[in-house]
């Protein structure tokens, strides 16, 4: 077929970008309790206990205390969202167009282009809710910040730079999180293209306005799709290549998600009919 043939050509290019541009996983460093130091009697009350050992081993113990829970807190807030790349097609000033600076940008639908064209992406519905949490402040919502949600279409091909689609800029948009941190889109389902496992890119900013006028972002990462739902998915009309494409790879061999996955598996609900809702909690 005439769209996959340039199609697949396009995104070999596109993931040995990926491979060369993939930032490296933030390690985690796992913190251990400090040892008690050997104390040395400094004077006794009128008991004959040593006051200086009591003070210090009662400091000592609250100290422990205190980096129990925290420990607890941190463990309670699960772990941070990696950093990822954010392709080839990214659409926001730093690898050819820039659509983030466009009137039209800021919307929670984004089936259809904006601006000159009215073109809507086909294939199955989907919603996408993300929580924004900040990981340093014990998993707090962050509200007021913006999210850049972009993502290839039934295709496997990426508005703005797509042959034939480089006038459209659908399943792209932008949305600012509420008072939970939280932004949903209405979108519909990815195709799987070749070398990738199918995903969702998104772009995390500190306020809108930031995000409008293409600063810089605080977080770039990916979301992933359940390979159950995939298959029902590319089971129906117009998702027949990502058929082939799902086949020949997995969430273990991506180049993405290779390296651990679990923090960035959408949970995903609903069916075909009318259509999934995919939710994902990112911790920044």
């Amino acid at each position: 077929m005439g769209v996959m043939d340039h199609h697949i050509e396009d995104h070999d290019r596109g993931l040995a970008f990926d491979l060369a541009t993939l930032g490296r996983r933030r390690m985690l460093t796992l913190m251990g309790g400090a040892g008690l130091a050997a104390l040395t009697g400094c004077g006794t009350d009128h008991t004959g206990h040593n006051m200086a050992a009591s003070t210090t081993t009662t400091a000592t113990t609250a100290g422990t205390l205190a980096q129990s829970q925290g420990a607890a807190a941190a463990s309670d807030c699960g772990t941070e969202t990696p950093q990822e790349t954010g392709g080839p097609y990214p659409a926001d000033g730093t690898n050819g167009p820039n659509v983030l600076t466009e009137s039209g940008i800021v919307r929670s639908d984004i089936r259809s282009s904006f601006g000159t064209s009215t073109t809507t992406a086909k294939g199955v519905p989907l919603t996408v809710e993300l929580t924004i949490l900040d990981f340093d402040q014990s998993c707090a919502a962050i509200p007021g910040a913006a999210i850049y949600l972009w993502h290839c279409d039934i295709d496997g091909n990426y508005s703005m730079y797509g042959k034939g689609i480089t006038n459209e800029n659908y399943l792209r948009g932008v949305q600012e999180t509420d008072a939970q941190g939280k932004v949903k889109f209405t979108t519909i389902f990815p195709a799987a293209y070749s070398g990738r496992w199918p995903h969702i890119h998104f772009e995390i900013y500190p306020s809108l306005t930031e995000a409008t006028k293409a600063g810089d972002p605080i977080k770039t990462t990916q979301l992933a799709l359940p390979k159950d739902i995939c298959t029902t998915v590319y089971g129906t009309e117009g998702y027949s290549q990502s058929v082939r494409n799902l086949a020949q790879t997995s969430l273990e061999r991506d180049n993405v998600f290779g390296d651990g996955y679990e923090t960035q598996l959408a949970s995903v609900t609903g069916d075909v009919t009318a259509g999934y809702a995919a939710t994902l909690t990112v911790r920044v």
